[in-house]
């Protein structure tokens, strides 16, 4: 990552509240030890004609890629807990509309980043629950219930919370 100013961070971070996304999802995994994953993405979207605005930021952060969608809109993702964590801390003092989604993002990461435990994990995916909240998610399929439903079907986790 490039060294960026305060001034770069405080607009990027404009850029986020504004047109961007800060999601963590329960993603259904097959071979991952508890059936899924907790994935960490942020997402900046822009109309397909000021897409150099994109690649301007995907130049600094160095990680991530550049879709087009067939709605004439672009869209920069990253995607990964460490990558979406350093970002986060580099913006957070200038996020405004986002930054209950830092606190967020910053406790599953301490989850995650801990021992790995199904108590860890299970606690983590209650806060991604809480990403859906604040992100208004209507289409959300897979949540904390679902993870302990299959953790029972596959008798990993006990009949009574």
């Amino acid at each position: 990552m490039l060294a960026i100013s305060s001034i770069i961070k405080s607009y990027i971070a404009g850029f986020l509240d504004g047109d961007g996304c800060i999601m963590f999802q329960l993603v259904k995994r097959k071979g991952y030890i508890y059936g899924f994953q907790i994935r960490a993405s942020i997402v900046f979207y822009q109309n397909s004609k000021h897409k150099k605005h994109l690649s301007w930021l995907k130049d600094i952060f160095q990680v991530g890629y550049l879709r087009n969608r067939s709605d004439n809109m672009s869209e920069y993702t990253i995607v990964g807990l460490k990558p979406v964590i350093k970002i986060l801390k580099l913006l957070k003092p200038y996020l405004k509309l986002k930054s209950q989604h830092v606190i967020l993002a910053n406790k599953i990461n301490k989850l995650l980043s801990q021992e790995r435990s199904l108590i860890n994990f299970i606690k983590a995916a209650e806060l991604v629950d809480q990403f859906a909240e604040i992100n208004y998610s209507k289409k959300r399929i897979n949540t904390s219930e679902v993870l302990k439903n299959y953790l029972r079907q596959q008798k990993l986790y006990p009949r009574n919370d």
